[in-house]
């Protein structure tokens, strides 16, 4: 693992230790947990690490050090997670930054909607891109995102302004996680798109607040 990488959302390296019965690798500790714990854990109602603020992090580097500077894919037959590896990678071995993608469109939609690609309810054909896309086509969506994103003393407008958001970022992240590599759009995209959808969400539900501020007026 390259030790001489820096970035805001990846966990430091303090030190390692490389014995021959034991091998481990000494982390920045992350107060409030994983991304695993706040889905699904009882006390908690929301693996990517967070620190005090909530900004998540990376510790699993995976395959990423496999990848140099420019090099936009590779072969490799390091095992990943079923569920969430591009199906060229499962396939084929193939490693590239669409592929990053593409696992990073499954973690949105198992965000949003609290259900691991790998529930037992996904079998033959169904999995939890089909799940999410029956969802939007039959606009059922407010079925299938997590129940505590949705709260029930909320105004229509403020429901309505959430609905709208979690459509469209599941509409993307069904784009990002597109069987064909070609297909998907690069990361720097997905971060634009993501940044203009944050904009108007937090636009509309200002509206929002303001509407239902508004005296009823009587009939």
């Amino acid at each position: 693992m390259p030790s001489n990488i820096r970035h805001r959302n990846l966990i430091k390296i303090i030190s390692c230790c490389s014995q021959l019965d034991f091998k481990a690798l000494v982390l920045n500790y992350m107060p409030n947990g994983s991304l695993e714990k706040w889905l699904y854990s009882q006390n908690s109602s929301f693996d990517i690490l967070r620190d005090d603020d909530m900004v998540a992090h990376v510790a699993d580097f995976g395959i990423a050090k496999i990848l140099g500077l420019g090099d936009p894919m590779t072969q490799t037959m390091t095992l990943a997670i079923v569920g969430y590896m591009a199906p060229e990678y499962g396939m084929d071995g193939i490693v590239s930054t669409q592929g990053d993608v593409y696992s990073f469109g499954i973690v949105v939609m198992e965000t949003f909607t609290k259900m691991k690609p790998t529930n037992e309810m996904f079998v033959e054909e169904m999995n939890l891109k089909q799940w999410v896309a029956n969802s939007l086509s039959s606009e059922a969506i407010a079925e299938v995102v997590d129940a505590n994103l949705l709260v029930a003393q909320e105004q229509d407008h403020e429901c309505l302004t959430k609905i709208d958001c979690l459509s469209c970022v599941l509409r993307l992240a069904l784009v990002w996680s597109a069987e064909p590599p070609h297909e998907r759009i690069s990361i720097r995209e997905v971060v634009a798109t993501l940044k203009k959808i944050k904009i108007k969400f937090l636009k509309d539900a200002a509206r929002s607040v303001q509407l239902n501020r508004r005296p009823v007026q009587a009939l």
